[in-house]
């Protein structure tokens, strides 16, 4: 798989990015906010990747940035077609690799609903709970995680890079 740093404006990108807003609604019952856009994403305050499996878009996930040395994780999913295929521990590993190299000391997200597999997946990873923050700090089915970045911590042989 081949990770791009894709805007969210490239038309395989919205495709994609349609995917993930359709699957939230029927998910979760309700419409969530949108997937991407530019205040969010804008570089160098924030990224959004696009991960590639032979040329198809078939996983995505971004981080935007916070004072203090935190970004924030925003939007990670995978395709159904392809989950269980170590996509989405790719894509956090480059997003873990590109919020460090912008300057960022801890990744971190907050979901207002819990998703068990992004959660066992996540704790994999070493993100542990955190105290509650931005817009889902006082909702009791809210969890926030987060890991201190590291050069060591994402230097791994396999992660692909961005390009």
């Amino acid at each position: 798989m081949r990770i791009e740093v894709r805007r969210y404006d490239h038309p395989d990108s919205a495709r994609l990015i349609d995917e993930v807003q359709q699957e939230y609604v029927i998910r979760y019952g309700g419409v969530d906010e949108t997937p991407v856009d530019a205040a969010e994403f804008a570089p160098p305050r924030g990224l959004f990747l696009v991960g590639y499996l032979d040329g198809t878009p078939v996983a995505t996930g971004g981080w935007r940035g916070h004072d203090g040395g935190d970004a924030e994780m925003k939007r990670m999913y995978v395709t159904p077609a392809v989950r269980g295929r170590g996509l989405a521990r790719a894509v956090l590993a480059e997003l873990e690799r590109t919020a460090y190299a912008a300057g960022h000391r801890r990744l971190i997200l907050e979901t207002g609903l819990r998703q068990p597999e992004a959660i066992a997946l996540y704790e994999s990873a070493g993100y542990t709970p955190v105290t509650p923050f931005g817009h889902y700090a006082d909702a009791t089915e809210a969890y926030h995680l987060g890991k201190p970045l590291t050069r060591e911590e994402i230097t791994c042989p396999s992660t692909p890079s961005a390009t």
